[in-house]
């Protein structure tokens, strides 16, 4: 395949993290007595959202954190889930809680983000902490947005005086993504897709973050030559007459973009690797804090 120097291997990144992660992970056990844990609620019967709670658990196993799934119907109702959350806020031998994104449409996503104990967040949703992010002064970091930029860093060095472009206001990416950028000195732009002109904005891109939801909307007409682009998408395409199968992509046209930039991260194996990655830095951040313990950050350089 031509361009294999071109794609940003996520998993390499992601497995260079958790190396660091791991050490840590024996140390509190050996240190407290007891495994880190992360406790995952799932609401419902979402093929997607399985697979990616699936993929949390397993590698919490592998880095010898302690998982508690919970999984419950979808007519939950939302009080029923904020007991459940509270019970785990209350448990001391619990870590970090995450709540698998989408809820059912009859559970308000808000109330139960702002639920969860803002010291076992390891989503960084809460609005405390979304506040500290953007204040400057973050504790529980995004973890999409997290792996985005340490994959940037290592990848340019130096990214000081760069244009970033994100297509995407979500809380989950595009807002948090803004602030880490701006942190590094970037010029940020934050675009969607009802921007006006958006192809003029991309175009002037050093780096573009793709999180609009839209399969392959983003194409070679999109980026400027040498750009480095992070495909945050990922979509599902149903079997047509040329592809049988099912498959997964990105919001970036992969084919038609790799050959005018400089780097690309492929859909799957790009950024969903790191996000995990970052989810378990994140649960061993919150476990040391927990203990009272001074946590200094494996992060702290790329942030």
């Amino acid at each position: 395949m031509k361009n294999l120097d071109k794609i940003i291997d996520g998993k390499y990144y992601a497995d260079k993290l958790l190396k660091k992660v791991h050490p840590l992970c024996e140390n509190f056990f050996l240190k407290f007595n007891r495994k880190i844990c992360l406790a995952v609620i799932l609401v419902g019967e979402d093929p997607a959202s399985r697979v990616y709670v699936k993929n949390k658990l397993l590698t919490a196993e592998k880095n010898n954190i302690k998982s508690i799934e919970i999984i419950l119907p979808t007519e939950t109702s939302e009080d029923e889930l904020h007991k459940e959350i509270v019970s785990l806020n209350e448990d001391m031998t619990v870590d970090g809680i995450l709540v698998q994104l989408p809820l059912p449409k009859h559970i308000s996503e808000k109330n139960v983000i702002n639920s969860i104990d803002p010291n076992k967040d390891v989503d960084g949703f809460h609005p405390i902490n979304f506040g500290k992010l953007y204040m400057g002064n973050p504790n529980f970091i995004p973890c999409t947005p997290l792996g985005c930029l340490y994959v940037i860093k290592n990848e340019l060095k130096q990214i000081t005086g760069k244009h970033a472009v994100i297509i995407g206001r979500s809380n989950i990416v595009g807002k948090p993504m803004a602030s880490l950028l701006l942190s590094s000195n970037c010029t940020v732009t934050i675009a969607h897709s009802k921007t006006k002109n958006l192809k003029e904005h991309c175009i002037r891109a050093d780096i573009l973050i793709a999180a609009v939801g839209c399969p392959e909307m983003i194409d070679d007409t999109y980026v400027k030559k040498d750009a480095i682009v992070v495909d945050v998408g990922i979509n599902r395409l149903e079997p047509s007459e040329e592809n049988k199968k099912s498959k997964l992509v990105g919001d970036v046209n992969f084919t038609k973009v790799i050959n005018k930039v400089k780097k690309i991260t492929p859909v799957p194996g790009g950024v969903g690797p790191m996000t995990i990655a970052c989810l378990m830095h994140n649960t061993v951040k919150a476990a040391y804090k927990n203990e009272g313990q001074n946590f200094i950050d494996i992060l702290e350089g790329y942030l």
